[in-house]
């Protein structure tokens, strides 16, 4: 496995999910359905050879049959030629398995992205999964090789190495005193930062960013350098409330030291932790770009700036006392066993507003991002992902559709934006269509689109921006020379909507775009969905490499909430929070409950307890993080899951209810 500890097959399996079809009808999933071409001529036939056709059920095939289609054979194959007729050519028939395989190693990146949605991730049968062969692994410490140090916990490890030099030789003991010492030095940071439940095994790119941020924070206090200037963007995220403490004390050390930290931070006991807080406001976007408060903490919370007054308490985050009951059906997932999951039974009340919570590690992603989001999403979408391990799920015929709304770029390059994603751009460009100078012209909506030859600008393509690769830097984007950023030629700009062109259109901010489509209520519906989650202050046509996390979440629930729903749907978010203010969060919470309302189900997993206090369910996972996590610890509502002592998010909720 050339030390990843993991392999990835191309097996049987992953190229015919369903044997149950026939090849023509796209039983072998790289092919897809029957077509007049090369490969489903030999397939035809070697089928011949075994008596059968193409549209014989693959599960009827025999299997000395399947493995020549999969993995070829020896014998020529003829297959009668088009170009000349009569002949026939013979030619040996690789196997598609191993066909896949050379494209694999071969070919060019795209075909390579193809190749990945056949294969599958297994552990190693050689090594099981420890990375190095049978040698290395035979040299232990405490009968402990360095495999299963590497799989421990950290809280666990640091255990391991308490009192390791009674357990050692006198000429290990001198070998060992130095390194011993940076060792315990470094778990030390780690612990520090709240995250004693990773496993220094664990891959980088499973981690989360605040995961993420915080191992480069444990890097940096252990480097004890001074007179540096620190910059954080939300270190906390991710971060329950009880290990936001340790968090805050790190860069307090930090700081000691003789270090500067800035941090540009949402969270409450951060800023009031703080030694002088930077208020930017006073509103986002075009509105925003002020510094409209400063000061330590005790002066700023005197002064009149809305973070100042959510801080004091003068404002709040209202919620309703009144708890959903919900439809009185559910979906119920039993015996879920992913990861650290100690067979949770997980019951979900269909038309509620329900909240995952639990200490960072404590199993809330495995559960349902790993678990019960691929289940949901291979009965209603088909696919590919698999769950983790379960017994059953029950109540799936109560659900209609599943929707995850991630904080993943709504795009990777400036050509989508907001107005492509939500899809009111084709309605945009339909009414530029149908202007009366675009009609004269000949002007269809493809005119419009800046995707497609004919009216956009040919210099940037229709981007408005152009790459310049730099060597050894990253790549920079600057503003077409040609149209200036207005992605379109002159002809097309010439067609004009009450005044404005196209290229005014997507430059207009949401705000300004709801006042402009006031009479069109086709377009107004998507664009005030995207203002009402807070989004008023980006404009329509913004670059989508340019949206932070958070905006892209919400333009997509923004696209969702524009739908007509059917009331049946389960969306589930995870930390949609994050990056938000609190008057932000205020209007996420209504578009969640605004969903409810209609019947839906709304699933988030969020560390927030603004959020979890206006929660109709809490479902509280844990004690700790990692291998002592993973049980269903309290559920309820929050009253009650408030009055849980089990339960340290029950603690931080009861300060927050009263």
């Amino acid at each position: 496995c050339n030390g990843l500890g993991q392999i990835e097959e191309i097996t049987e399996a992953s190229v015919i999910p369903d044997k149950k079809l026939s090849i023509s009808r796209g039983g072998i999933l790289p092919l897809g359905e029957y077509r007049d071409i090369w490969i489903f001529k030999k397939i035809e036939a070697i089928l011949k050879r075994y008596k059968l056709t193409l549209t014989t059920p693959i599960k009827d095939i025999p299997k000395e049959a399947l493995h020549v289609l999969l993995y070829g054979d020896e014998m020529p194959v003829a297959v009668a030629s088009v170009k000349y007729p009569g002949t026939e050519w013979n030619t040996q028939f690789e196997g598609i398995v191993n066909f896949l395989q050379k494209q694999k190693e071969e070919g060019s990146e795209s075909i390579k992205k193809w190749v990945d949605d056949f294969t599958i991730t297994k552990i190693c049968p050689e090594c099981h999964g420890a990375r190095l062969k049978k040698e290395s692994l035979h040299f232990k410490i405490d009968n402990k090789n360095i495999a299963e140090l590497a799989h421990l916990n950290i809280d666990v490890l640091k255990k391991w190495f308490d009192g390791l030099e009674n357990r050692i030789s006198d000429k290990q003991n001198q070998i060992a005193v130095e390194v011993l010492k940076e060792i315990r030095k470094r778990i030390g940071f780690l612990l520090d930062v709240g995250l004693d439940y990773l496993n220094l095994n664990r891959p980088l790119r499973t981690l989360s960013g605040g995961e993420a941020q915080r191992i480069r924070l444990a890097t940096q206090i252990g480097t004890q350098l001074v007179g540096v200037l620190y910059i954080l963007d939300e270190p906390s995220i991710g971060l329950h409330a009880r290990d936001n403490a340790k968090l805050i004390k790190a860069l307090k050390d930090l700081r000691d030291l003789g270090n500067s930290v800035i941090v540009v931070e949402h969270d409450k006991e951060m800023m009031l932790e703080a030694d002088y807080i930077i208020d930017v406001g006073p509103g986002a976007g075009r509105h925003g770009g002020h510094i409209v408060a400063e000061g330590d903490p005790q002066t700023f919370l005197k002064i009149d700036s809305t973070t100042a007054k959510y801080l004091s308490g003068k404002m709040g985050i209202t919620y309703s006392k009144e708890r959903r009951k919900g439809s009185g059906e559910s979906l119920s997932l039993l015996g879920a066993t992913g990861n650290n999951l100690k067979n949770v039974d997980l019951h979900l009340a269909l038309g509620t507003f329900i909240c995952i919570t639990g200490v960072s590690g404590s199993g809330k992603s495995t559960l349902i991002h790993d678990t019960l989001f691929p289940i949901l999403n291979q009965f209603f979408f088909n696919s590919r992902q698999e769950p983790l391990p379960y017994k059953k799920i029950d109540g799936l015929k109560l659900v209609d559709k599943v929707i995850e709304v991630d904080q993943s770029p709504i795009g990777r390059t400036p050509r989508s934006n907001p107005a492509t994603y939500t899809g009111v751009f084709t309605e945009i460009r339909d009414l530029f269509a149908n202007m009366p100078e675009a009609k004269i012209r000949g002007y269809k909506t493809g005119r419009f689109s800046f995707n497609v030859k004919g009216g956009r600008c040919e210099t940037c393509e229709g981007a408005g921006l152009r790459l310049i690769e730099m060597e050894f830097l990253p790549d920079v984007y600057v503003p077409c020379e040609t149209c200036k950023g207005k992605r379109y030629n002159r002809e097309t700009l010439e067609v004009r909507f009450k005044g404005k062109s196209i290229s005014d259109v997507l430059d207009m901010t949401v705000e300004e775009a709801i006042t402009f489509f006031d009479k069109l209520p086709r377009i107004l519906r998507k664009i005030q969905t995207l203002g009402e989650v807070g989004l008023g202050y980006i404009s329509l046509g913004q670059h989508a490499t340019t949206l932070s996390g958070g905006e892209a979440q919400r333009v997509k629930l923004a696209t969702e909430l524009s739908k007509r729903d059917t009331g049946k749907t389960l969306y589930i978010l995870d930390e949609p929070t994050t990056g938000l203010h609190f008057q932000d969060i205020s209007h996420l919470l209504d578009v969640l409950q605004k969903l409810v309302d209609k019947g839906n189900t709304v699933l988030v997993i969020e560390h927030n307890m603004d959020v979890i206090k206006s929660a109709d369910h809490i479902i509280d996972l844990g004690p700790e993080g990692g291998a002592k996590g993973g049980m269903i610890i309290a559920k309820g509502t929050p009253e009650e899951v408030s009055k849980n002592p089990a339960s340290y998010t029950g603690r931080f909720l009861k300060a927050e209810l009263n």
